[in-house]
């Protein structure tokens, strides 16, 4: 996240064609880090303006710390005043919209039909093991899933902290946790036996991940899937995935525990002594979902 942020203020292009990255530190003042925020909050995305107030935040905290570190190493190099200070950023107001499993499963369907199965794996990644595109398209390689030592579990990464947890793929009586999930997963992992990225572009197979691991294609192609399937249009990629994923979990009946388990809510300092790996627990957590996914189906037969 941070390098993302230092790529996205260095390689701003100026008026004179130079990066910003190439000015000297002393042209830049609070008036021009407040202009820059300005530009850098729109994207423009096939002719329409797309907020990412989120990721512009974040990039102006990890200059404001960077110019902070660097500049009490080095005193006379930098001016008496750090111009990412006290910038007044506001957090977005807008709530990342969450999917249902009916709409999941028509997001998947549509995927399939035009030619991106590895969407269609990828949302239900995200919505069974609560995971976040990073870790999804960028950190999941074969090897973290039936390992020839762990042949029932998939490693499952915590992106913002490096870390892991082994997730169990079946129940204490051995039968699936993630029947269709699985089944995807075995026939891409028969696909790549010398290793890699487990999930890669359908049209040419390289990494969905573009410069400075960015995800931009996934989303894009995400809402066009999403707008052929006549589904909300605010819905996007994440919706599918941990946000779907853990507000099912949620109503599913799993405890805080569960779910800090399952999602790795953790902070690596306060929570690292009191949660373990525990697969009794997280087999007991996927079993209540599919149970209520069931008692759901029967609903809607009657």
């Amino acid at each position: 996240m941070h390098e993302t942020g230092i790529k996205m203020i260095c390689e701003y292009v100026l008026q004179d064609g130079r990066r910003l990255g190439t000015r000297r530190l002393s042209s830049i003042d609070t008036a021009f880090t407040d202009d820059l925020f300005e530009k850098l909050l729109y994207k423009n995305v096939n002719g329409e303006k797309i907020e990412r107030r989120t990721t512009v935040n974040h990039a102006m905290k990890t200059a404001r710390s960077a110019w902070n570190t660097v500049s009490r190493a080095n005193p006379g190099l930098f001016p008496p005043k750090n111009p990412f200070e006290k910038m007044g950023l506001q957090s977005t107001s807008r709530e990342t919209p969450h999917a249902t499993f009916e709409e999941l499963a028509l997001f998947r369907a549509k995927a399939i039909e035009m030619g991106y199965p590895s969407l269609a794996t990828g949302v239900l990644i995200g919505w069974e093991l609560l995971q976040r595109k990073a870790h999804i398209f960028i950190r999941f390689v074969t090897d973290h899933y039936r390992p020839p030592n762990r042949p029932n579990h998939v490693y499952v990464i915590n992106y913002k902290t490096s870390t892991g947890s082994w997730e169990p793929l079946l129940n204490a009586k051995g039968k699936p946790l993630y029947p269709l999930l699985m089944t995807e997963l075995d026939a891409i992992k028969a696909k790549r036996p010398t290793g890699g990225l487990m999930l890669r572009r359908d049209v040419n197979g390289l990494p969905w991940g573009g410069k400075g691991e960015m995800l931009t294609q996934v989303e894009r192609v995400s809402k066009k899937i999403i707008l052929a399937a006549s589904l909300r249009s605010e819905l996007t990629f994440t919706s599918f995935g941990r946000h779907g994923g853990t507000t099912e979990a949620s109503t599913s009946g799993l405890t805080e525990t569960q779910l800090m388990q399952k999602g790795q809510w953790s902070s690596t300092t306060a929570m690292a002594h009191y949660l373990h790996d525990d697969d009794e627990a997280k087999q007991d957590a996927q079993m209540k979902r599919i149970r209520r996914r069931a008692r759901q189906a029967k609903l809607v037969e009657k």
